[in-house]
């Protein structure tokens, strides 16, 4: 392949690298948290393990956080529409994802925080 045309190929959006690695990345970064947020979920509920909990549940929410504004970056800086190739469908899915992860990881910081109460003591 000669230069010019790894050129075109990469003006009409044959390379990966153009405009959807950070749709890409905002899509790991959402998916990542909400594995993330849903083991840290499941620890806490087991109510053996709460410190690991909340270091997931912090971790989570970091993770759908950073998801969530490289989505809504991308979209803010994205031209054309879907099916372009610039990745805009990527990043619209990307931000319910990173929202999801942010709220699952909370969810795991309350339950931890209640499963350190002590259940023998009466509370007025």
């Amino acid at each position: 392949m000669s230069a010019s045309a790894a050129l075109m190929a990469a003006a009409e959006g044959g390379v990966i690298g153009d405009g959807r690695t950070g749709a890409n990345l905002a899509l790991g970064g959402g998916l990542l948290g909400l594995v993330i947020g849903w083991l840290a979920l499941a620890r806490a509920g087991r109510r053996i393990i709460t410190g690991k909990a909340r270091t997931g549940g912090v971790v989570a929410i970091a993770v759908g956080t950073v998801g969530t504004v490289l989505a809504v970056l991308h979209l803010a800086t994205t031209s054309g529409g879907p099916g372009s190739g610039n990745g805009l469908v990527g990043a619209i899915v990307a931000v319910p994802l990173g929202l999801g992860a942010a709220l699952l990881g909370r969810r795991a910081l309350t339950r931890s925080r209640g499963a350190d109460r002590p259940t023998d003591r009466m509370t007025v």
